[in-house]
């Protein structure tokens, strides 16, 4: 049977006693109804998991005890940069969760021309937040003992003159000459720009463009944001990744 993944987000060694955050104290506690004596598994975002074994459960408080470290999943080989344009509350937690599914490194939520979202600094860290906890959630689930980082929210214009190019750059377009599947090779990194809903307008395409981004489509047919990413990422671990 598979056992429950929690994420700590504190030092862990084998043999201490700590309680699990109120997220994953409450999945325990309350959804799974699981009780003392119950093995599990607990993470630390950066690489180390380990089992453990619920000691008391009070209410929404768990405290377990760590036991032997274990090799967790491997990390992909391809370190991917999704610079996602923010859609809708429904969507964009979507392809966070799935982007972390598909091995992201870090996510770069940015807002643009045709963004139908709006956030004030207020409500970008509030949704930075929420973000993570997705990202958490997802990595629970899928195995990833590596938390994808997520940045603050930022425009185009402020993400690209503040993010030095490191590996490749691709900005997906519908009407660019080169597929992403045709590509012959690919740097060990790279940095993907999808829009949002609307897309990119031209301006911020040429924008890209003179930061180093190189267009590419993915077939024939124009994908809602939240369907490009997914497919998109998947083309690139399939191709250069560890979906092979």
């Amino acid at each position: 049977m598979r056992l429950t993944r929690i994420y700590v987000a504190a030092p862990l060694s084998p043999d201490i006693d700590l309680v699990l955050p109120p997220s994953g104290a409450y999945h325990v506690a309350r959804v799974l109804r699981l009780r003392t004596g119950a093995a599990l598994l607990i993470f630390d975002g950066m690489g180390n998991e380990y089992r453990a074994e619920i000691n008391s459960v009070n209410g929404d408080k768990v405290q377990v005890r760590a036991g032997e470290r274990i090799q967790g999943t491997a990390e992909s080989s391809l370190k991917i940069t999704l610079t996602q344009g923010i859609s809708r509350s429904e969507r964009m937690d979507w392809t966070l969760q799935k982007a972390t599914e598909l091995g992201v490194s870090t996510i770069a939520p940015i807002l643009t021309a045709r963004s139908v979202v709006r956030l004030d600094d207020k409500q970008a860290a509030k949704k930075q937040e929420h973000w993570q906890g997705i990202v958490i959630g997802a990595c629970e689930q899928c195995g990833r003992n590596v938390l994808p980082t997520v940045q603050a929210p930022a425009r185009l214009r402020d993400h690209l003159s503040n993010t030095r190019k490191d590996g490749m750059r691709l900005v997906l377009s519908p009407t660019a000459p080169a597929s992403l599947a045709g590509l012959s090779s690919l740097s060990s990194k790279v940095e993907l720009l999808i829009g949002p809903e609307g897309g990119l307008d031209d301006d911020e395409l040429v924008l890209a463009e003179q930061s180093g981004f190189t267009p590419v489509r993915l077939g024939p047919r124009v994908l809602r944001t939240e369907t490009a990413s997914v497919v998109a990422l998947s083309v690139l671990q399939a191709l250069w990744g560890d979906l092979q």
